[in-house]
């Protein structure tokens, strides 16, 4: 009896074994990882320790060092046999060596740049130096050391009185490098400094009073150099007070081609001037809706008008949250995570951060754009008008969820050893979200729909005055002013993303990414969902779990489309 006890016992551990060793194995839905998973990994982590390493910005001990590290990296690919891996391993092909191949580009872009300027900053060579001995805590002789630098504090100020006396300047992109690279000096200066000082009392005897002499000369290098702006090579002040640095054609089509966009400047500007008209005639719909005729900037005025008072923006925005999220569970869109629903929160900008963001910013943290009382009159208006809610409607969703808080969640989930990162795919998503509202009904009246064809007009704009102002056809002002007339901004917000287009720590491309990155996805959805092969559910998580890259990539993913080791984009995913 005890035998067959102990037999019916053993039978069903296994059993429950096998159940739960199945359990802990991929279902045949779930897709296996790319053979490029590792390969990515590791450059990742290899780049981290390089880069918490060569910590000098500039140097070509870092340079040198990084231009390896790519090289090595794209040999690794070249050793692959492309035709055998997945369909997942050939997109991390191409999108890893791509990286690798832009990071040569820009190391290649900085070298060509130090040598150009090297007559102006190779004094500092010797600082370089120090840092390198000094990572392994090497005892160096601290005479020569304070001779070396008492030596490039009498370099810098022969420079110095050279370029205060002569006519010489530089061009606004080897200024900014300049001024990097003294930054980069300084820096190494500052870490031998305050690795000796006081712990080795010879350094401190000899070395504290050239530190301090040479750091000051630096510091007032820097400052000098920034002074010799070649401002004959920049567009002049055309009074908005913004002075960026507009790209040029060759450039412009240079990232297109990294971000897998087939299309000229021009072709672009064409495509957001179809949209915007799509918008204009939407727009007169809602205006006569509402009783104003075609005279839809009354319609705007109205609506602009409607904002909350002081102090109770958060929960109006709460409220709009709470609306869009239930309004996506009820259509069945994609899958909302519990913890991501849990997880976000807000803060407030403050009025200097509202100069260049006048609107919401989001992620994880939803930061609010209102007005404070150290504000101007004109201002304060101006910021109630700019986030009435019917604007609002349109990019709370955007901000939170489904835009970039789910993205930035499910992103560090799934497949996060994928660390390509374009604002097509993250700007495009959330735009194209909007567009998925407004098509599913989520604007309840002409006033709603006013506010969300406010933000779509606004994105078509971004393409228009982005792309003229770096062709050279638009000033800064003429930005501002096409902002206000034609898409009916305050003076203050159109402003405000002028400066933030320009001047900002945005990419040229960023701004023209919104619709560009939009209308990607929603021809990816025409050829998808409307065609009945996925469901919308279905398609929006599989995007989410693939994480960022081009769009045209994620289409070769979603679509199984055949892909060559020598890839180059040419998908036309616009037709109206």
């Amino acid at each position: 009896m005890k035998t067959v006890l102990h037999f019916i016992i053993t039978i069903c551990f296994l059993v429950i074994s096998a159940e739960k060793s199945n359990a802990q194995k991929p279902s045949n839905n779930q897709k296996p990882i790319s053979e490029l998973f590792q390969l990515a990994n590791t450059y990742q982590q290899d780049y981290n320790s390089l880069s918490r390493f060569y910590v000098i910005q500039n140097s070509p001990e870092k340079r040198k060092r990084f231009e390896t590290l790519s090289k090595d990296y794209i040999s690794k690919l070249d050793a692959l046999q492309f035709d055998q891996l997945s369909r997942d391993g050939k997109v991390d092909y191409i999108l890893i060596k791509q990286h690798l191949v832009i990071k040569l580009f820009e190391l290649s872009t900085e070298q060509k740049e130090y040598d150009l300027l090297y007559k102006w900053i190779g004094f500092g060579e010797p600082l370089y130096e120090l840092e390198k001995q000094r990572r392994r805590g090497k005892q160096m002789d601290w005479v020569k050391v304070a001779g070396q630098l008492n030596s490039i504090t009498d370099t810098l100020h022969r420079h110095s009185e050279t370029l205060k006396a002569g006519n010489i300047t530089f061009s606004k992109a080897l200024t900014k490098r300049a001024v990097g690279i003294i930054s980069g000096q300084k820096m190494a200066l500052k870490r031998v400094y305050e690795f000796y000082n006081n712990y080795d009392p010879q350094f401190t005897w000899w070395v504290e009073t050239p530190y301090k002499t040479l750091n000051n000369a630096l510091e007032d290098y820097a400052e000098l150099i920034k002074s010799k702006v070649d401002y004959s090579t920049m567009p002049k002040d055309d009074g908005s007070g913004i002075r960026g640095n507009p790209i040029g054609k060759t450039e412009i089509l240079r990232r297109l081609k990294n971000e897998m966009i087939p299309y000229t400047p021009e072709e672009l500007v064409e495509i957001a001037m179809k949209e915007f008209a799509w918008c204009e005639t939407e727009l007169l719909k809602a205006s006569n809706d509402m009783g104003f005729g075609d005279h839809w900037k009354d319609a705007q005025e109205k609506i602009k008008q409607s904002y909350v008072p002081v102090g109770q923006q958060p929960a109006a925005m709460y409220k709009l949250y709470n609306e869009s999220v239930t309004f996506l569970k009820s259509k069945d869109l994609l899958t909302i995570p519990t913890i991501a629903e849990e997880t976000w929160r807000m803060t407030m900008l403050s009025p200097k951060r509202q100069l260049i963001a006048p609107f919401f910013l989001g992620g994880e943290e939803l930061q609010i754009a209102y007005p404070t009382n150290s504000m101007s009159h004109e201002d304060k208006l101006m910021s109630l008008r700019g986030n009435n809610p019917h604007f609002a409607r349109a990019v709370l969703h955007h901000e939170l969820i489904a835009g970039h808080h789910l993205q930035q969640f499910m992103n560090k989930r799934y497949k996060a050893y994928r660390f390509y990162n374009t604002p097509f795919w993250g700007e495009g998503w959330a735009l194209y979200w909007e567009m998925i509202l407004w098509d599913e009904g989520f604007a309840q009246s002409p006033e709603d729909r006013i506010g969300m064809l406010f933000w779509r007009m606004h994105r078509c704009a971004r393409i228009i005055f982005s792309l003229n102002y770096h062709l050279g056809a638009w000033t800064p002002q003429q930005c501002i002013d096409y902002l206000v007339d034609k898409v009916g901004h305050e003076r203050a917000t159109a402003e405000g993303e002028v400066r933030r287009s320009f001047t900002g720590n945005y990419g040229p491309l960023y701004q023209i990414a919104y619709m560009i990155g939009a209308l990607q996805f929603y021809k990816l959805k025409t050829e998808l969902v409307d065609s009945g092969k996925m469901t919308y559910k279905t398609f929006h998580d599989t995007i989410l779990h693939e994480n960022n890259m081009p769009v045209e990539m994620v289409r070769a993913l979603l679509m199984d489309i055949p892909l060559d080791k020598n890839f180059e984009s040419s998908w036309k995913f616009y037709k109206k």
